[in-house]
């Protein structure tokens, strides 16, 4: 599996020969090997790839992302047949115990609540609101201190009028970096030969990716720190490229640091082993160093 996040961002063919991917624009030609690519994001609509390319980026288990013309990702690449997907795991979580799923429900909730008061006190916010509804939370998240800690958290993030329905610079940074990050979580359920569609929490049946929805929440606060440290007015492209680039982030996962995609692959394998009771318990302790950067990304076309 790959591990470059390549970004095209101008008028460019995409194409495919001798295990490479080949950018061509009007600067010059960009060959990289397929084997190295984790995500190929198309960021504009003056691009054109061959069904070449996407082929042999769908066998290196790679993800493709499309935006629209507002620049927000509008869909995603999801190969037919993952090597690694067979009736039994397909079998194994369509029986997954509820009592489980609860459990590792309320755990990923009590994480998110977790890193929500981490990145305020980072940011030097009054916690106190937050960190009494994470003392209520109950198995299940019954009475959804989700939701509660949600409204208390982006007023104090961003100010007291601020609405995540609102058509802003900063909701749409947030839908961004929220959207690259579930096609990673996507791409990690899919490797592991599960199914994205039926989510341990989320039920929705117009959403193709319920069970990446609910695996993704402890990690959204990342998103959220990196935006509220930047000053912007409009959605920009060096805004886009550092919300890639935080897949490239260091943190400490486990006590142990390293990288967020890697603690996704690490973090993702061990839920759907604990989900199919293949481990009877699971750690999940995610803890930002100092700062969250905004160095720019690994792959710019």
């Amino acid at each position: 599996m790959g591990w470059r996040t390549v970004m095209i961002t101008q008028h460019a063919k995409v194409s495919y020969g001798s295990h490479q991917l080949i950018v061509q624009t009007i600067d010059g030609t960009s060959q990289i090997p397929i084997s190295d690519i984790q995500v190929l994001l198309v960021g504009t609509m003056s691009a054109v790839i061959t069904t070449a390319a996407i082929n042999a980026l769908i066998q290196a288990e790679a993800k493709i992302i499309f935006t629209g013309r507002d620049g927000q990702p509008v869909c995603e690449t999801l190969g037919y047949y993952p090597s690694n997907r067979d009736a039994s795991l397909i079998t194994q979580q369509l029986n997954w115990q509820a009592n489980v799923k609860e459990q590792l429900w309320t755990r990923i909730v009590h994480e998110k609540i977790a890193m929500q008061i981490q990145v305020c006190q980072l940011l030097q916010l009054e916690t106190a609101a937050l960190d009494v509804e994470l003392l209520r939370l109950e198995l299940g998240d019954v009475t959804n201190r989700e939701a509660v800690v949600a409204r208390k958290y982006f007023n104090l993030m961003f100010d007291n009028d601020f609405s995540r329905r609102d058509f802003s610079p900063i909701n749409a940074a947030l839908n961004y970096g929220y959207s690259i990050l579930l096609s990673t979580i996507d791409r990690e359920i899919v490797a592991n030969g599960y199914l994205t569609q039926f989510g341990i929490h989320h039920h929705n049946e117009g959403n193709e990716f319920n069970l990446g929805s609910d695996l993704m929440e402890p990690f959204r606060p990342i998103i959220d720190c990196w935006v509220a440290q930047q000053r912007f007015n409009d959605f920009t492209p060096d805004i886009k490229f550092g919300l890639v680039d935080l897949l490239n982030l260091e943190l400490m996962y486990n006590g142990e640091r390293t990288i967020l995609r890697h603690a996704l692959t690490k973090y993702i394998a061990a839920s759907l082993n604990y989900l199919s009771e293949q481990s009877h318990s699971i750690e999940i302790k995610v803890a930002l160093l100092n700062e969250v950067s905004s160095h720019a990304i690994n792959d710019h076309v």
